[in-house]
């Protein structure tokens, strides 16, 4: 019995370390960037101007990143406004050795585009009724 146990103790260590061994990376993959350089970062515009922050990044049911929210306008988050937006719309520079984002569009355009509010609920944004569009 002894020896049994012993036996079934092993093979569940055997098991768990091959299962961990296939989920394990040893490196990372090349094209990989760290979501640090896009999360909670600023946006500029063409001309250089501030657009907004990066509220949120939102991936698909595989694990890709297809778009960003955006927090445009606001003065210390009163009069503030989510907004979505492609992830390839926004494009990762470098400016003064610093990771800059910026994008094709400026802040009236994000401030006029539909507004956004995060439901704690279903963990999802959703449409903001109070906020649609045009609201400075």
């Amino acid at each position: 019995m002894k020896r049994l146990l012993m036996l079934g103790a092993a093979l569940a260590v055997a098991t768990t370390t091959a299962f961990a061994a296939g989920e394990v990376m040893t490196s990372v993959p090349s094209q990989s960037v760290t979501v640090t350089d896009w999360y909670k970062q600023s946006v500029y515009d063409p001309q250089n101007n501030k657009i907004g922050d990066i509220k949120d990044v939102l991936v698909d049911s595989e694990g890709k990143v297809n778009a960003l929210i955006i927090s445009v306008g606001g003065f210390l988050g009163a009069g503030e406004k989510d907004v979505a937006v492609k992830f390839d719309a926004v494009k990762k520079t470098e400016k003064d050795n610093k990771v800059r984002l910026t994008m094709n569009a400026n802040k009236d355009e994000l401030k006029s585009a539909p507004g956004l509010k995060y439901d704690k609920q279903t963990t999802t944004w959703v449409p903001d009724n109070n906020n649609k569009t045009g609201s400075k």
